[in-house]
């Protein structure tokens, strides 16, 4: 058996577990705190792949192995890659508390709303996205991914809750900072997570599914839904397919270009994203921060008029653009330049057709569209109906082929 105990957040280690074993695997400050056996090979844990391949002579010889891992080693742990090697049937786990649920504890706050993500070997992007989407992150940290770089990328809006050393009586430390503290502190090797907090949006009330929050059970709202002016507003017809292109999802980052009301926004944030709104008008702006506070999501907005205003913004993963005139060309071009998957073109005016679709197709963008026109029911006098015509608007998306990702951070 591969005997796999978490350890590190104040568990020990159970002396019987180590009395027998041939091969003891484990980071250094695990080993460092245990006692071996006189003649018990250890090896401390670096590189996956050699450790593994030890691993694999003593299970062949069928003498007893221990790895020491953080915590729960089942979540985010070596459970995983241990399982996939060796199969679940060999390995005998005894989880400790892990870091997210001791940091937690430490705090006093519950976890089951939280969301949690990993940026150990991993693209730091996606857990800045799902700290800037949700009021409740816990982001597992690793080098060059800790609570200064997370800090750096976040911006204010949000409270660091940095754990360090847990379970460890004379080292443990837990700090609240601003996202501008963390960013200018070196935090050394010894962070054990960072919980990242909208103290605004705290989640409330009973919960039957842990984790990410479930998707809502509607979108492609109707207008009445949001603020708007003079029905200067995308139809939900539009916004239905808008989404459906755009594809929002946890981890991602959204602009909203031309945003008005912000209902395309407000939308891409209630299905997970994260998403910055870029408005020209005083009024939108304020319409905008308004139909977020009234959908509970956070947007970003940013008040100027593309393309200058989308130079200081992280690239984004998908894009919608809903306004523009006569700058709609190089508003779409300079969209899909910065773009990782897609662009999506709201206009009524024919005439904005051709160049919106040149600026997709010269960025080497595979591109398609639709005239859409939907009619809807309206009540006339004596209990009757007519359909009501909305008006005509064009959609196009430009999808990033292979050939055009060159140069774009994937």
């Amino acid at each position: 058996m591969i005997t796999v105990v978490g350890t590190g957040t104040g568990a020990p280690v159970p002396a019987d577990v180590l009395a027998g074993a041939a091969l003891v695997v484990g980071g250094r400050r695990h080993l460092d705190a245990v006692r071996l056996p006189e003649g018990t090979e250890r090896i401390v844990l670096g590189p996956l792949a050699p450790a593994l391949e030890t691993i694999a002579e003593y299970v062949g010889k069928e003498l007893p192995v221990v790895v020491l891992a953080s915590g729960d080693p089942g979540f985010f742990g070596i459970v995983r890659a241990l399982a996939e090697r060796f199969g679940a049937g060999l390995l005998d786990v005894r989880p400790g508390v892990s870091s997210v649920a001791t940091a937690f504890a430490r705090i006093g706050l519950p976890w089951d709303d939280a969301v949690v993500v990993s940026a150990h070997g991993r693209d730091l992007r996606t857990a800045v996205n799902v700290c800037r989407a949700h009021p409740k992150v816990a982001v597992l940290t690793g080098p060059g991914a800790g609570p200064a770089e997370l800090g750096a990328a976040l911006g204010e809006g949000r409270v660091l809750v940095v754990a360090s050393a847990l379970g460890d009586p004379e080292r443990e430390r837990v700090e609240r900072v601003t996202p501008a503290e963390a960013a200018a502190r070196d935090w050394g090797t010894a962070v054990s997570v960072v919980l990242c907090l909208d103290e605004t949006r705290a989640l409330g009330g009973l919960r039957t599914v842990a984790g990410v929050p479930a998707r809502p059970d509607r979108w492609a709202l109707d207008e009445s839904e949001f603020a708007h002016r003079d029905s200067m507003i995308t139809k939900f017809e539009v916004r239905a397919l808008a989404l459906a292109r755009l594809g929002p999802r946890l981890g991602d980052l959204v602009w909203d270009v031309g945003a008005g009301s912000g209902s395309v926004a407000v939308e891409c944030a209630r299905l997970g994203a994260a998403v910055v709104a870029v408005e020209k008008t005083p009024d939108g702006v304020e319409r905008i921060h308004a139909n977020a506070r009234a959908h509970g999501v956070d947007v970003r907005v940013v008040h100027g008029s593309a393309p200058d205003a989308l130079d200081e913004l992280d690239d984004p993963d998908a894009v919608f653009v809903g306004g523009g005139g006569r700058e709609l060309p190089a508003i779409v071009g300079a969209c899909a330049r910065r773009t990782r998957r897609t662009v999506v073109v709201a206009m009524a005016a024919l005439d904005r057709v051709p160049a919106a679709r040149e600026a997709l197709t010269s960025a080497g963008f595979a591109c398609d569209g639709v005239l859409l026109q939907s009619s809807r029911l309206a009540p006339l006098p004596g209990d009757v109906t007519r359909l009501a015509a909305t008006n005509p608007v064009f959609l196009l998306w430009g999808v990033r082929t292979p050939a055009s990702r060159e140069g774009v951070a994937q």
